[in-house]
């Protein structure tokens, strides 16, 4: 990929990426998180919400799992005590009454795991009219966690959200993605962590939720129906130092994976003679050039004994050749 097309690529996708965690321009009507013990979606929606309250958006957080309102928050929904089927009427009635000022609004659900596991639950019942223009929906999914049932000729729980969102952040621990990487680069198997390990005992794996930061796995659906995908590495303590010749990561900071410190390839020093867009070095080294200059070519003896002999041959004969005189006469 040419350099202007890798700087247009990583401006669009840092662009986009951060319209959907900022809630800007409608960018994401229905954005899902999925997360895992592994790595936890609570990092990246306290980023979300903080950056929606310093875009003056209206946030409405339907808790299954929390029980302490979160920060920023502007109304707090204990779901727990709610049926699903009176879910939506209850959050259409909070948007009305709290944020009837705010011209836009953020509902961010902490689970949806919990919506499936009830029988008389309807995901398109919940979600019809929550999914507006001026509100966006932020739902997480625990992907490790099964669903208790799944009514037959049904899809999968997930496989019905993939479905019906247009933005998918599938998150990872970046001790993981980096051991997997350090894995790919020696052509060993990829590590497995966690319930994968299938070790009894062993829930979550060494290296799982980084306090250093988190990998985020887009795939963004525009209206045209192409999807953009792509790998980023959100912050949350800022670097001291760069390494291999990349800038330090500022706190708080999304950058595409490509460019982490430890995930970039290592640069290495290139000669100015290996500077030739071939696959092969077609220069020579000092030793090569001193010992091409002491060979000396049979042409120059023809050359020293005078010219206009037509094609004359000189050959030394050694001890091994066996003479053969009609031969020689030919």
């Amino acid at each position: 990929m040419a350099a202007s097309q890798m700087q247009h690529r990583r401006t669009h996708n840092l662009l986009l990426i951060s319209k959907i965690l900022s809630c800007r321009d409608n960018a994401s009507p229905f954005t899902l998180v999925i997360d895992s013990l592994e790595q936890s979606a609570r990092p990246l929606v306290h980023e979300m919400i903080k950056r929606a309250h310093a875009s003056k958006v209206g946030i409405i957080f339907v808790s299954f799992e929390t029980v302490v309102k979160p920060k920023d928050v502007d109304h707090f929904i204990d779901a727990s005590a709610i049926p699903p089927q009176h879910l939506s009427y209850q959050i259409k009635v909070e948007i009305e009454t709290y944020l009837k000022d705010t011209p836009r609004s953020l509902i961010i659900f902490d689970s949806f795991n919990p919506i499936y596991n009830d029988s008389r639950g309807s995901i398109a019942q919940i979600l019809s009219g929550l999914i507006t223009p001026p509100a966006s929906l932020l739902a997480v999914y625990h992907s490790d966690v099964p669903p208790l049932t799944i009514a037959p000729y049904q899809p999968a729980p997930l496989t019905l959200l993939k479905y019906l969102v247009t933005a998918i952040l599938e998150l990872s621990s970046i001790a993981h993605v980096l051991a997997r990487k350090s894995a790919r680069d020696r052509s060993l198997a990829e590590p497995v962590f966690g319930l994968a390990e299938e070790t009894e005992g062993v829930l979550v794996g060494l290296g799982s939720n980084e306090p250093s930061g988190l990998v985020i796995e887009m795939e963004y659906r525009r209206k045209t129906g192409r999807s953009i995908k792509e790998s980023f590495f959100y912050s949350r303590v800022a670097a001291a130092s760069g390494k291999g010749g990349q800038k330090a990561i500022k706190a708080d900071g999304i950058i595409l994976l490509e460019d982490h410190p430890s995930f970039a390839p290592p640069v290495k020093a290139v000669d100015e003679q290996e500077m030739v867009d071939t696959t092969f070095n077609l220069g020579l080294t000092e030793r090569q050039r001193r010992e091409r200059d002491g060979v000396v070519l049979p042409y120059f003896d023809a050359q020293r004994e005078g010219g206009g002999e037509g094609g004359r041959i000189l050959y030394d004969m050694g001890e091994e050749d066996d003479f053969d005189e009609e031969e020689d006469e030919i």
